[in-house]
Formats: C-alpha cells, sequence, structure tokens
C-alpha cells in the first residue's frame, strides 16, 4: 500500500504538537511491550493519548499505554512513546512508521527504540540486552516498505543507504555508559530480523531465521527505515547526528527454550524496565 498521509499531514500533526505544548524535543524513545515505564524518569512531564492527536493510530496491544509524553531525561529534552504500531494490528506501514515522520518535524535528531524481543542465538539469556548493528527486513522482500510508492524529496532521497542505519560511534556510547553502570551481564550486540507477527515462530522458523544469520527477531524494522530515509532538518543538528536509530532489544525468549511455551504476558513479567533507562545516556551530543 502507498502512503496514505501527506507531507501536509504530517505537519498538521506537528504543528497541533508544538501549539500544545511548550518542550521541543531532541530526543524521541519508543517504547516498547512493558518498557513504557520509562517516563516515570521524566521531569517536568506533559503527557497526551494518542487519541487526542491528530492522525495518530491507537495501540490495541497489551502493555502499550498509548500515550506520547514530553519531558526532560538527564537533562534533554526528549518526547517518548509509551507504546508503538505493528502490521499485524492492521496498519499499514505508514501509519506503523506516521510517529517517526512527526518527530523528524519537530526537530528531534536523536531516536532510540526499545522493544521486546525473541533471542536467536544460543549464547543469548532470557533478560539479555541486545544493541542492534544491523536489521534483516523480511517484509520488505516481498515489497512490504514504509517508503513504496512515490517518494517526497522534501523527507528524503528516492534511494536511501541503509548500511549506516544503526550509527557506530552511539553504538560505542552505548558501551561506554553499560560498562560505567557496573552491569554484570554483557551488552550484546546483533543483527535483528523482522517478522511480521503476531505469531511467535514455530522451532523450524526460527532455525532458519538463526540460519539468515539473524540473533533477535521482532517487529521494529520500519521504523529504522523511515528515519534513515529523512534527511537533518536545516538548522537542527550536524550531519553525523543524522540517520541512525539506537536500539536496545530487551531478548525475552532465548533460543534454548524453544520446547517452552511462550505468550505475550510471560513476555510483559519477563521485562524490567528500569534497565532501559541507563543506555539513553548514549544520547548526549557526539
Amino acid at each position: 500500500m502507498e502512503n496514505e498521509f501527506t507531507y501536509e499531514d504530517y505537519q498538521r500533526t506537528a504543528e497541533w504538537l508544538r501549539s500544545h505544548t511548550k518542550h521541543r524535543p531532541q530526543v524521541a524513545v519508543i517504547c516498547g511491550s512493558g518498557l513504557g515505564g520509562l517516563t516515570a524518569k521524566l521531569t517536568q512531564p506533559q503527557a497526551f493519548d494518542y487519541n487526542e492527536i491528530p492522525n495518530f493510530p491507537q495501540s490495541t496491544v497489551q502493555g502499550h499505554a498509548g500515550r506520547l509524553v514530553f519531558g526532560f531525561l538527564n537533562g534533554r529534552s526528549c518526547v517518548m512513546m509509551q507504546g508503538r504500531f505493528h502490521m499485524y494490528e492492521g496498519y499499514s506501514l505508514s501509519k506503523v512508521t506516521f510517529p517517526v515522520r512527526v518527530f523528524h518535524l519537530l526537530g528531534v535528531d536523536t531516536l532510540v527504540v526499545t522493544n521486546a524481543a525473541g533471542g536467536l542465538n544460543p549464547k543469548f539469556e532470557v533478560g539479555d540486552i541486545m544493541l542492534i548493528r544491523d536489521h534483516i527486513n523480511l517484509p520488505g522482500f516481498c515489497g512490504q516498505n514504509p517508503l513504496r510508492g512515490p517518494n517526497d524529496e522534501r523527507f528524503g532521497v528516492r534511494f536511501p543507504a541503509m548500511s549506516d542505519a544503526y550509527d557506530r560511534d552511539m553504538r560505542q556510547k552505548a558501551f561506554n555508559a553499560w560498562k560505567q553502570m557496573g552491569e554484570q551481564r554483557e551488552l550484546q550486540e546483533g543483527t535483528y530480523i523482522m517478522s511480521a507477527g503476531p505469531t511467535f515462530e514455530t522451532v523450524a522458523e526460527s532455525c532458519l531465521l538463526r540460519m539468515l544469520g539473524a540473533d533477535a527477531v521482532e517487529s521494529l524494522a520500519p521504523g529504522a527505515v523511515s528515519r534513515s530515509h529523512q534527511e537533518v532538518p536545516q538548522g537542527i543538528a550536524p550531519s553525523p547526528m543524522a540517520p541512525f536509530s539506537a536500539t536496545l532489544a530487551p531478548v525475552s525468549v532465548s533460543a534454548n527454550q524453544v520446547n517452552v511455551t511462550i505468550g505475550h504476558t510471560k513476555v510483559l513479567k519477563r521485562q524490567k524496565p528500569s534497565i532501559t533507562i541507563y543506555p539513553l545516556r548514549v544520547s548526549t551530543q557526539q
């Protein structure tokens, strides 16, 4: 499906938000399943339910509160999504990625995406944090790409490169912050593969995804694609801050548990929202 939104639709939503809050965020954080508690760490918070915001989709998944929260974290102006959107909810990719476009127009220069992912690497354990180095967008191979349709040059070029979608310098900052925290567990790094869901993978499917080189699986790749497509707004930041998503994926199911029945409720119970607070220190100026 081609993009059902025009540039003016994104602008209207961005203008509505500007007119309803004095916050001017530099950092956007998309909180995945069970991780929305990070918003409690914001100072001077101001929240909007998704149903208040023009053109915004609604969260329908347990563990996604459906609120956009502005505030400050470690002195940086942030906007956080308590819940994101998925293809399996029936949304088009243009709706799934709608907030990423709006954040761009708000002047956000750093995007952090979190999610509860399924671990495929046999060395991973439940509760590990994986920093994404690269991704495999399986639906994209079948034409399900958020950039499908006429290209709007006001956002970016027709054929954006994805080889640098996950900024190397920012990943190094995440590793440095992890060491400073004194965490006993190793901060993992790997390749993420997108599956459309909503079913969890079969054992055979998990083995196939591992053979393709994936270390974890979930459904957040469209946001990274849209972020990489977008050019930096003039006057906002120098180009090194531009196209990346520093993504942290708490591994909720490991490859060592292929015979264990898992469900979304169990995934939510296994999340440790507090562990996602500190990697946000990577979102400081380079």
